[in-house]
């Protein structure tokens, strides 16, 4: 039986993805390398992987854990331990959007180095029947426990940040991304998030986003866009389209805006389509609109239920990486945590593509964290690990604890 051991630990084979030298040309373009000493750029990067990696609950945890495995951090490409107030000073210090670029900058380099990279299984349905870019955008608020984060103040007495991003359907990935505090409203993030959006391509939106200017530039752009329509919306009808074979489908209709101000903001016409819809093993009516008139109503209407996946994919970050404990106060520390997070996110897909994983995310994320210090083979550690003969679908949420004489109940998520 041939040996699974590897002369690098576990953490080495992850982080060796990452391309050579580009943290350190990062570290001289954003100025961060004038502010290191005893702790590198490329030191820090690996410090903040590990801490998602290892799910790591605070700064002691992570300083603690990396200086009683100094020897064999020092194998990946000579990174060094921090100690506590070094790392908390680096991540309030060291400019955030270094840790932005990396991602970027990774991001693209797995694109073009690994094409099975960008397939994903998730493209399924009415997905596959689309050639162009179909791109879903939302927004995720991640609760900060200190109330003291001035640039994060929240209702009050409460802090938080919010990820506004674009989510590319096809291969589940992102294709922009905002950090930015809670303050902002998801119509204003819009015309940011959707400004390199091309034209001929889809996007799909929550009714939160509905803003008639917007809507009208993204077609005057020649985009495409799907979303659902405000409970006050003023209309009249303009003509019905041909009734759909669809049994769900109640209504098909090209519609303008009635109310003067509306109308001068969005003059054209759109089209409307009544559905019923399960929700919640409920059927109740949903009111969808888009500027496409030749698609079927069908395809309007699979075509926002395909919104739900960037949920899915905010719960499967948000649920596995570190994105719930912080490792400090500052804008840079939380862009640092939360940027480090995606890319700890793309190395697991691209490990999870290379080695023909067929699981879920958790799964792989929980046998990596369990054998970081390991020197074990990857490859063979990932195909000996113990697998069912069935496929396994990724759960939205946890694993729920049944207790004797509690009822069980399913609540909704944020």
């Amino acid at each position: 039986m041939q040996s699974t051991r590897s002369k690098s630990i576990i953490l080495h084979q992850i982080i060796q993805y990452i391309p050579g030298h580009l943290v350190n040309n990062l570290a001289k373009e954003c100025k961060v390398d004038k502010k290191a000493r005893t702790f590198s750029p490329f030191s820090h990067v690996v410090t903040m992987l590990y801490a998602q990696l290892s799910h790591a609950l605070s700064l002691n945890d992570i300083c603690d854990a990396l200086n009683s495995h100094a020897k064999s951090l020092f194998t990946v490409r000579r990174a060094t331990a921090p100690s506590r107030n070094g790392l908390s000073y680096a991540n309030k210090e060291r400019n955030g959007d270094m840790a932005e670029r990396l991602f970027w900058e990774v991001l693209r380099s797995f694109k073009s180095k690994y094409p099975a990279f960008m397939k994903f299984d998730y493209a399924k349905g009415v997905l596959k029947r689309f050639k162009r870019v179909i791109n879903v955008v939302d927004s995720t608020t991640i609760q900060l426990v200190a109330n003291c984060m001035d640039w994060a103040k929240h209702r009050k007495r409460k802090a938080a940040a919010k990820c506004h991003m674009r989510l590319d359907l096809q291969t589940f990935l992102p294709k922009f991304a905002i950090v930015d505090s809670a303050k902002h409203s998801d119509p204003a993030k819009a015309y940011e998030v959707c400004s390199d959006i091309k034209a001929g391509e889809i996007v799909i939106f929550d009714k939160a986003y509905v803003d008639t200017v917007h809507l009208w530039e993204l077609g005057r752009r020649g985009i495409f866009w799907v979303t659902r329509s405000k409970d006050n919306m003023l209309y009249e009808i303009v003509s019905n389209m041909k009734p759909s074979k669809v049994a769900n489908i109640l209504k098909d209709e090209i519609v303008t805006f009635t109310c003067p101000k509306t109308k001068e903001q969005y003059p054209g016409v759109f089209r409307r389509v009544e559905a019923k819809v399960i929700v919640d093993n409920q059927e109740t009516i949903m009111v969808f609109i888009t500027n496409n008139l030749d698609w079927s109503a069908g395809t309007i209407c699979d075509l926002y239920k395909a919104r739900w996946s960037i949920e899915a994919f905010f719960k499967q970050i948000k649920q596995t990486l570190q994105l719930s404990d912080f490792f400090g106060n500052s804008y840079n520390a939380i862009k640092w945590q939360i940027w480090t997070a995606l890319l700890a996110y793309i190395l697991l897909r691209l490990i999870s593509s290379l080695n023909k994983w067929e699981h879920s995310f958790s799964r792989i994320f929980t046998l990596l964290r369990a054998t970081l210090w390991s020197y074990a083979d990857l490859k063979k550690l990932i195909e000996n690990c113990g697998i069912a003969s069935v496929k396994l679908r990724m759960r939205a949420t946890p694993d729920q604890a049944y207790l004797p004489g509690v009822q069980w109940k399913r609540y909704g998520t944020a």
